[in-house]
């Protein structure tokens, strides 16, 4: 069986829907499980009504109708006679999110945010179903909730393999087309739970683990896997293949075209991962699988904007040893600090994060009174990967460099 996986940006609207179907008319559409993210930029517009939810309550129906416009108007494109039964199918999840919102009793933003978010996942899955029966392609929805168990930690669950595992093998027969959700799964009290951004890729690794896949093909925008990320860099090119080692350090250091997690299982079974473009199904775009370094051997490029650079010194001089370092990991864990880059020395220490939660100021209270700090913020961190004289000189030109640290494969400069 092949697992497919379709992002957001390939079903953003009804072209998207239908050159899904041609996608599958190309690869062919037999002994397929099918991943499918929210459409477009639902995700975002999920979220918006959740902060509502919590911050004005009056707003939730606004935000939420503008939710079902979007895609009343993808199925109105799809399905012209307005007796079929998916607009019943929508409008009754549609529904459930309201009825969701009337009666929760729940304090926790990330107990809400995962009943409430994924629901972008189960209608895109839905309407895409429908299209397919509609053209010919017979299909089986399932609700992946019912798949993939996790534990209970809303946002950034961990997966029950086990429970997954027997759930899978005993349910799924080979030979059919399934179609089912991404970024969603469920606790042991059936809520639901989401496996974090971008969480779809996952999604598919999951389900080809359990089911012992031959590939998994992520279906992008892109021709596949790119050295650099157009939008920041010139001259981005195509990887043709990667190992699954590099891979790996790719997604540490933050290239976004797979998802960190998704790797894991593939790797550990060895399954190929191939990302191609949705655009031109029957190129070859990038394979991921066993063995080294990458194809063709070129620099890596690799950006992570808005981050903040802290340089941190004893107070009185006296050196940073391991229970200073300990408990300064301690506080960026407490603040949910994502640490992508340290540096140390005798007296000082140097640490690059992410602040998406947005609490810095906190941290920097607990710490003036321990350490003197320079703090600098809306900084980037850069790294490429097999670097070269040309490729630092290319990055280094016209910018601040704040900190850089170089090891055999890897350079990282942290600037304004």
């Amino acid at each position: 069986m092949r697992v497919f996986k379709f992002g957001g940006a390939s079903v953003k609207d009804a072209d998207g829907v239908r050159n899904l179907l041609k996608v599958l008319e190309t690869t062919g559409h037999d002994n397929i499980f099918l991943v499918v993210s929210a459409m477009g930029k639902t995700t975002n517009a999920m979220e918006k009504v959740v902060d509502a939810y919590f911050r004005d309550k009056d707003s939730v129906a606004a935000e939420l109708a503008g939710v079902n416009d979007y895609h009343q108007k993808i199925i109105r494109d799809l399905f012209p006679a307005m007796n079929h039964n998916i607009y019943k199918q929508v409008k009754a999840l549609f529904d459930e999110v309201q009825g969701f919102l009337m009666w929760n009793k729940s304090p926790k933003y990330n107990f809400v945010y995962d009943q409430v978010v994924g629901y972008g996942e189960l209608i895109s899955s839905t309407i895409v179903s429908a299209f397919l029966n509609e053209s010919g392609i017979t299909n089986t929805w399932i609700d992946v909730r019912d798949y993939i168990k996790t534990d209970s930690n809303f946002r950034d669950v961990n997966v029950q393999w086990e429970k997954t595992q027997q759930r899978v093998s005993e349910r799924i027969e080979k030979g059919k087309l399934y179609i089912t959700q991404g970024f969603l799964g469920s606790d042991d009290n059936n809520f639901t739970t989401t496996l974090g951004r971008e969480g779809s890729d996952y999604t598919a690794a999951i389900l080809a683990f359990c089911l012992n896949a031959t590939s998994v093909t992520i279906w992008k925008d892109v021709p596949g896997v790119l050295n650099a990320d157009p939008r920041y860099f010139e001259k981005a090119g195509l990887l043709n293949r990667i190992s699954y080692r590099e891979a790996i350090e790719l997604a540490f250091y933050g290239a976004s075209v797979i998802h960190p997690k998704t790797l894991q299982p593939l790797q550990r079974k060895e399954i190929p991962l191939y990302v191609k473009s949705f655009l031109k199904p029957r190129d070859p775009g990038t394979m991921v699988g066993k063995g080294e370094g990458i194809e063709p051997e070129v620099p890596c490029f690799i950006v992570k904007k808005n981050q903040v650079l802290m340089r941190l010194s004893s107070l009185d001089f006296s050196f940073i040893v391991e229970d200073s370092i300990g408990e300064l990991f301690k506080l960026l864990h407490d603040h949910k600090m994502k640490v992508d880059l340290i540096q140390n020395s005798a007296i000082s220490f140097s640490v690059c994060v992410d602040n998406k939660f947005g609490r810095l100021p906190e941290l920097l209270e607990q710490l003036q009174g321990k350490f003197k700090i320079t703090c600098h913020e809306d900084v980037s961190l850069y790294t490429i990967r097999h670097f070269d004289a040309e490729a630092i000189e290319s990055l280094q030109n016209g910018k601040e460099v704040l900190l850089e640290q170089r090891g055999k494969e890897t350079i990282q400069l942290v600037v304004k």
